[in-house]
Parts: C-alpha cells; structure tokens; sequence
C-alpha cells in the first residue's frame, strides 16, 4: 500500500483521475474507457455491484453506481439477504404508520421501502437474492448463528440463484467486499464467497447447468470504502479545517494500526456523485442518522481531499495495460471496450471465413 499522498499529492488525483504517491514526477494516466456510445451502434457496459443487506450498496460504491448510471452504463444492484436481523440505528427513526420493526417480516416489509428509495436516488436496476439476514453475532463465547440464515447455506447452493442473475443480466463488471467482508460479519464474509464463486462459475457450462446460458464476467473488484488511507484523508482535511474529526480516536487507536490494508489498483472519481450518494443513504432511515457518522464531513472537504470511491482488481479475465507501480486505473472498464471490439471484430471475420 503506497504511503499517504501529500496534498499535492491528492490534487493530482483529484485532477488527473490516477493515484501518483511514489514522487512528484509526472506519470501517464490510465484513461477510463468511453461509456457514452449509442446502444444501437454498440454494446452497452454493465456493471453489477453485489452487497449483503440493504443499505450496504448507500455506503461502499454508491457514487460510483450513480456516476456510471449517468454515464449510459447499465447498473445492477444485488442484495444477498433481507437485512430482517437489523437493529434500528438512527434515533429519531419513528416506524411508519402501518408497519412494525419487531418482527423479522416487519423489518423485511420496511427495508425493502427503503431499498427502493435508495435504488431510485442512485438510478440503479435492484434484485434480491432472497437470503435471510444472518444478525452480527456478540458475546463471549459467539452465540449459534440461527439457523436458515444466509452464512449457513451451503456455498454451492448460495451461489446458485447469483450465478443465474450473472448469467441473465451479463455484467462485464462485478464488484464485491474481500475475503474479509470489509469487517467481520457473517453476511459480508458469505456475500464475498458467493460473488467470487458466481464470478468463477458463470462462464462454465459444466456448473449449474441448469441455471442459463453462460456468462464469463470480464472483471471482478473489491470495494474499498473505509480504506484507513481515506479516513486519515479525511481526518486531516477535517482538523486543517479547523474542525472537529469524527475518526481521530478510533484511526489512532490500536485497533485501527492493526487492520491490515489491501492493495487498491483504481481510484473513480466520484464527488460530483456526492449527492445521489447522500440521498440514498438517507432513504435508509431506520439504519442512518443524518446527523450521525456518515454526515459528520462538509462535503467540500470530502471533495477536496478523497473525492474518490477506490477498489481492487481481484480477477480479470481480459488483458489489461501494464502499469507502473505509481500508476492507477481510473475507471472500473478500463480495456473492457477494447476486449468488446476485438470480439466483434473476430466475429465479423469468422462469419466472412465461413
């Protein structure tokens, strides 16, 4: 993981849409690929952005999903389970007239209302997986995990009904958490599995056989949202403000050195994105405070300082640019244009050698 970039630093990404941390000097950026094309002269781009329970696709990726969505690219949202095993987090949430939260069919029937204002605030398309949320354990020793739930499922049996949505809407991108979910929750851990076997298993006719034609996805991301190299981003933007930062405990906290940090290879920019982002947090409203942790940065400094949603490159099935070790992609369809035009292309001169 590069070292934190200095202000200036930062001002070239911001400018320029690359990572540059290793010097001053001046290095080539890796253009994103055009996604403006009429979808009667070329293939549409389609990204899928796969999460473990309503609210997860408002804060890892959300900008990005209403960028691309702006852009001509088509975007799926997925959402492994109901989330019917969370608690409400935002304090001034009142339940709405008709509608209970004590139930698991009553926190089910309200998340999916919020789902669908947040899905409608980015201009995303939505699909459950169907999954039952399966609550973040506590205790000492952890309780069982209860049973049914989606962590318990058998990774060949969960994987199947997202290997068929792959097969169906034909992402050329997918993204995800890593193997460590992002933080330990049995959802997110299970939600990576899922994806990185729906990823592997949607090209093979030999897997699920019964389940659509196959579908090879082109590349396969893990989101990066709380990145400690963003938060120290932030929190220094915050206190050069003059302003209090909401992360200064927990960054300089045992806890927060210890957590490992995975690679990140392409930094979107994001910020004009901001406010679709924003919305769609808010249309979760029995999990989000608006005046709590997501809301605690002005938005100029976030915009200043991170106005980037950053991932890792997990799997490519495509080949892509070399790049230099200070070099970052800017866009998640980096050389997936190229790969579409020279499968077009060796198409058209198979059908003329026939």
């Amino acid at each position: 993981m590069p070292d934190k970039a200095s202000n200036e630093q930062h001002e070239q990404r911001r400018t320029r849409g690359v990572e540059h941390t290793a010097s001053n000097t001046q290095c080539r950026p890796l253009s994103a690929q055009e996604v403006q094309v009429s979808e009667t002269e070329r293939e549409p781009l389609r990204l899928m952005a796969v999460h473990a329970h309503p609210d997860d696709e408002s804060s890892k990726g959300a900008a990005t999903t209403a960028r691309y969505v702006a852009e001509g690219v088509e975007v799926l949202v997925v959402t492994c389970t109901g989330g019917e095993r969370g608690d409400i987090l935002n304090p001034s949430y009142v339940v709405p007239e008709g509608h209970e939260f004590d139930s698991l069919e009553g926190r089910s029937a309200v998340r999916r209302e919020e789902m669908a204002r947040s899905a409608a605030a980015l201009g995303v398309r939505h699909r459950w997986l169907g999954f039952v949320d399966s609550g973040l354990p506590e205790g000492d020793p952890l309780p069982p995990l209860p049973e049914g739930c989606f962590a318990l499922v058998p990774l060949e049996e969960a994987a199947e009904p997202l290997v068929r949505l792959v097969r169906e809407f034909r992402p050329h991108v997918m993204t995800t958490y890593d193997p460590s979910g992002g933080y330990p929750h049995p959802d997110h851990i299970r939600c990576h599995e899922v994806s990185a076997a729906a990823f592997a298993a949607a090209g093979d006719a030999t897997r699920y056989s019964t389940a659509g034609e196959p579908w090879e996805p082109m590349k396969l991301y893990y989101n990066h949202g709380f990145s400690m190299e963003s938060l120290r981003a932030v929190h220094e933007g915050m206190e050069g403000a003059g302003l209090e930062s909401p992360f200064g405990d927990w960054i300089e906290s045992r806890t927060a050195r210890e957590i490992p940090e995975r690679e990140v290879t392409t930094y979107v920019e994001v910020s004009d994105y901001f406010p679709q982002r924003d919305e769609a947090l808010r249309a979760h409203a029995s999990q989000i405070d608006p005046e709590g942790f997501f809301f605690a940065v002005p938005r100029d400094i976030e915009a200043d300082v991170w106005p980037w949603d950053s991932y890792e490159l997990a799997e490519s099935n495509i080949p892509l640019p070399q790049r230099a070790h200070d070099e970052y992609e800017d866009g998640l369809f980096v050389g997936v244009r190229e790969a579409l035009d020279a499968g077009d292309e060796d198409r058209r001169t198979a059908e003329v050698n026939a």
